[in-house]
């Protein structure tokens, strides 16, 4: 399975290695920041990097060519119709929410603002609407009393998003395909930016 990886941080740099451990061969990493971690590590691992033209967007000429997925991890990037359809199988990313609930880019901070007693992460298609597309795995997981937003992340959001995105990847590998199932819309929330 080669993957295009579009992400940053040390969510990224942790995917990057996770897909690497189910034997998947990512073949470019996709980054809006030259000088962020997850370009460093690609670039010690000997995997080309390329750089986004516009933070905000992924266009098809960054997808490596002869990719079957595109897999995003802390990417605020939307990837283009046309990005999707240079990857055979289109693409994949992973929202900390039990979407359709929190869609956006606030969303672990909006479950902790709601007083959400569950939370919980999605692996869903990419699709032209953020966080909007079919999804391939959810899993719930308890919010603890007290917990910060980054408490939540680290504690229990983050591992369930490489385990989902391993998950999905490993079926790809298998059965040639993506699981999906639409979103209910009318459970649909959104979790904007929480900045001043």
């Amino acid at each position: 399975m080669r993957i295009t990886l579009v992400g940053s941080r040390h969510f990224g740099v942790t995917t990057l290695n996770m897909l690497r451990q189910h034997g998947a061969d990512v073949i470019r990493v996709v980054v809006a920041d030259a000088e962020d971690r997850l370009a460093a590590a690609a670039r010690t691992a000997g995997i080309e990097v390329k750089v986004q033209a516009d933070p905000r967007l992924v266009v098809a000429a960054e997808i490596a060519e002869a990719t079957d997925l595109i897999v995003t991890a802390h990417s605020h990037a939307r990837i283009a119709k046309e990005a999707l359809a240079a990857a055979r199988l289109g693409g994949i990313g992973y929202h900390p929410s039990l979407l359709p609930r929190h869609r956006g880019i606030a969303a672990v901070e909006w479950t902790i603002r709601e007083g959400d007693p569950i939370a919980g992460g999605t692996v869903y298609h990419l699709a032209d609407r953020m966080d909007a597309g079919a999804i391939a795995a959810q899993e719930w997981c308890f919010v603890k009393k007290g917990e910060t937003a980054r408490e939540l992340w680290e504690r229990a959001l983050a591992p369930l998003g490489h385990k989902l995105l391993g998950e999905v990847v490993d079926y790809a590998m298998t059965h040639d395909s993506l699981p999906a199932k639409p979103q209910d819309e009318q459970f649909a929330t959104n979790a904007p930016s929480l900045a001043k």
